[in-house]
């Protein structure tokens, strides 16, 4: 079942591997197929040198399992409430990479400081509310998507494809698991360069102007970037 997207999926993982997002066992990569309601996610603490396409976890959007014979990664209940309230979106991904972990446990937003920030986020990279004792000592997981959905009221979701958990570290999605991978390495990029931005000049910022014209060259009807 699903074999493709459980391929996809691996390769997703692996990505963030490869480009050092994740140390040992962090982190996760998720893919969903809308027409049959269910998801694809990495399993709980396998290392990542042993997976193989056949460990991935199919469950519904319930978090039950339908696949599978390993615990699907801790983070599900996460990226399932993504899925749910983001129908555009097809896959998570989440990490503790180093620069844009330091800015969730901050509690700041990752300011739009440039042209490399705008190609890939149509404004500030939005940090959550700290979750309530309450909310902690109950459905963790769900209630950290809670927070995201609700920090993204009156967000496109699409056109800011990451957010940072207030305390805890960055998640981040796109249309395809490789597309999610792609784009959380650029969230660490991005909140590595703001780090250093920010320390040279406090008052650095980007126009609107800048800002669209190197967004929507990218995305959108217009787009002028790369063949077609």
């Amino acid at each position: 079942m699903l074999e493709e997207l459980k391929a996809r999926t691996l390769e997703a993982n692996l990505e963030l591997v490869n480009r050092g997002l994740v140390l040992y066992t962090f982190g996760n990569a998720s893919g969903i197929d809308r027409e049959q309601g269910l998801a694809v996610i990495k399993p709980s603490g396998v290392d990542y040198d042993q997976l193989r396409p056949e460990h991935m976890v199919v469950t519904d959007l319930e978090g039950r399992i339908v696949e599978g014979d390993l615990r699907p990664s801790s983070d599900l209940k996460t990226h399932l409430a993504l899925y749910k309230a983001f129908p555009g979106i097809g896959a998570v991904v989440h990490t503790h990479s180093e620069n844009a972990t330091a800015w969730a446990q901050s509690g700041r937003d990752i300011p739009a400081l440039g042209t490399t920030h705008a190609d890939y986020f149509h404004g500030p990279v939005p940090c959550t509310r700290e979750l309530t004792d309450d909310e902690i000592n109950g459905d963790y997981v769900l209630n950290t998507g809670v927070a995201i959905i609700e920090r993204f009221e009156g967000i496109d979701p699409l056109a800011i494809p990451g957010v940072l958990v207030a305390g805890h570290a960055p998640f981040a999605w796109g249309r395809t698991p490789m597309d999610a991978a792609h784009n959380a390495v650029v969230l660490e990029a991005v909140a590595k360069m703001a780090f250093m931005t920010v320390m040279l000049n406090p008052n650095s910022g980007v126009s609107n102007a800048l800002l669209d014209r190197h967004y929507f060259r990218k995305h959108g009807a217009s787009a002028t970037y790369g063949q077609k």
